[in-house]
């Protein structure tokens, strides 16, 4: 990962922003995006979050974005009247990108998106989901043909109470039997529904980044983005390594799942959390250390993640009020002058002696292992 220090830089240094694609408030000197809805949005807080061109498309996103999966209950039991209220409040004071699933919660995270979204102008939003991984039963976990790439479409479309979708991304495509079906039918049959109205954008999500590089190397179907998860993080920042590829062809870069699924928390994370034990001592070690400091892990983490150069947007999953106005705070305003030493202190102490960064094959191995044993199994 190199010198983690070395990467972090200032909020006016943020490249991307442009101010044409954005209008003035009854004069005001600052700008808003072409989200601003007059009477919903809080101005204020509007003009303070950094807004950011998603690649080549024409959405100005922002750079702290909320992630669904939470509100799916996939990481603690959650309330859906909260999480109507979280999702109202993260929107109103900026936010204006959205990622969810089927994946999340079988299809509860939309669901709950889309009953939060219900009185919220359409405007106000840019709203993403995916395709390909949905149910926890091992044998109907992914699918990626195009017949159901249409059908999962319509599904989203249904739960969320939508029209159209921004933005229709590949679900973990490192899962599938083959790239092969990936560049044959999967993105073809996103291209359609993109030519019918059904999203405006397309991409492809994953944890191998060599995998998305790959894709987007073979692909004959124009893809606008590609999201990463946990590669940006304290613990491992190896999206910095891909950046320039991502960049070159034109493609808006997503940060997903800043705090590492729950590493960088107090409570640290679920137990089916793929990591090994290295990564999380450390993890759990400099929590305690900031513990100790009166300091949270998890706002060090979000704030060295929104200032990496690359990403557009960097998402991050709360289902909980107090946690999104935490999140909030933390893009407008930063970090005092006592968190921003706990930040380098723990990078030293903890992050950069780090051996192991990642788990990838991890949860590829498992996976494709307990597939075997389903078809032995079937054979006896």
């Amino acid at each position: 990962m190199g010198n983690i220090r070395s990467k972090l830089f200032t909020n006016g240094n943020m490249d991307g922003v442009k101010d044409e694609d954005s209008f003035e408030v009854e004069g005001k000197p600052k700008f808003v995006p072409k989200t601003w809805v007059e009477d919903f949005h809080d101005l204020a807080s509007v003009e303070q979050m950094q807004y950011v061109q998603l690649g080549k498309t024409d959405m100005m996103v922002s750079k702290l974005g909320f992630g669904g999966s939470a509100i799916g209950g996939i990481y603690t039991e959650t309330d859906d009247k909260t999480s109507h209220a979280v999702v109202r409040l993260a929107i109103s004071k900026g936010i204006n990108y959205i990622d969810t699933a089927p994946w999340y919660g079988n299809g509860r995270a939309e669901s709950v998106l889309g009953q939060a979204l219900k009185n919220i102008p359409r405007q106000a939003y840019y709203l993403a989901t995916k395709i390909g991984r949905y149910s926890p039963d091992i044998k109907e976990m992914f699918d990626f043909s195009a017949e159901r790439v249409v059908q999962s479409v319509e599904e989203s479309l249904s739960r969320l109470n939508l029209d159209y979708l921004d933005l229709v991304q590949v679900h973990d495509l490192e899962f599938a039997p083959n790239l092969d079906i990936i560049i044959n039918e999967t993105l073809p049959a996103l291209q359609k529904l993109k030519e019918s109205g059904k999203t405006r954008y397309i991409g492809i999500t994953g944890y191998p980044l060599s995998t998305l590089k790959e894709v987007i190397s073979r692909s004959t179907v124009k893809v606008d983005t590609i999201l990463s998860y946990c590669r940006c993080t304290l613990f491992d920042n190896t999206l910095s390594d891909y950046i320039d590829y991502f960049k070159d062809n034109n493609l808006g870069i997503i940060n997903a799942a800043v705090i590492g699924m729950g590493l960088l928390t107090n409570q640290g994370p679920p137990n089916w959390h793929p990591a090994n034990n290295e990564i999380k001592t450390a993890c759990a070690q400099a929590a305690k250390y900031c513990q100790e400091r009166d300091v949270s892990i998890s706002k060090l983490a979000l704030h060295f993640s929104l200032n990496q150069q690359g990403p557009q947007t960097h998402l991050v999953s709360f289902s909980e009020l107090n946690v999104a106005k935490s999140n909030i705070d933390t893009a407008l305003n930063g970090l005092t002058d006592k968190e921003e030493i706990v930040l380098q202190e723990i990078i030293a102490k903890y992050f950069e002696p780090l051996t192991a960064r990642h788990w990838e094959g991890v949860e590829l191995k498992k996976y494709w292992t307990a597939i075997q044993k389903l078809k032995n199994n079937c054979r006896v």
